[in-house]
């Protein structure tokens, strides 16, 4: 069984070669992920990697937290599978207001400047 692997603390320049070879010492790689933002694609200092064995991925766990990775210090463990929380559709949870500024007649302020 596969097991899913947390990767912390990375540095913004590590890419996903770098961490496949770093984890498949320890035994096969099924998937590695650098999270990006997604308008500047700009890594946020975290990923995850799926190894096919539960021993392998321990052991990955044990050798790899706390050791240095691209001049950082990574933070290792095993990835929390909880689910995420279901999204609003767009536009949901907004209300329209008519315009900008401190009158911008909502009644809020009473008409006054």
């Amino acid at each position: 069984m596969s097991k899913k692997i947390y990767v912390g603390n990375l540095n913004y320049s590590t890419a996903e070669d770098t961490l496949q070879a770093q984890f498949s010492s320890y035994g096969e790689v099924l998937s590695v992920a650098v999270i990006k933002d997604r308008f500047t694609q700009q890594s946020k200092g975290f990923g995850f990697v799926e190894m096919a064995d539960d021993a392998a991925a321990e052991q990955a766990i044990g050798g790899l937290n706390g050791r240095e990775i691209d001049g950082r210090k990574v933070r290792v463990n095993e990835a929390e599978d909880k689910p995420r929380p279901p999204r609003r559709p767009r536009g949901e949870g907004f209300e329209r207001r008519g315009g900008y500024g401190r009158n911008s007649g909502n009644g809020q302020d009473g008409g006054r400047y």
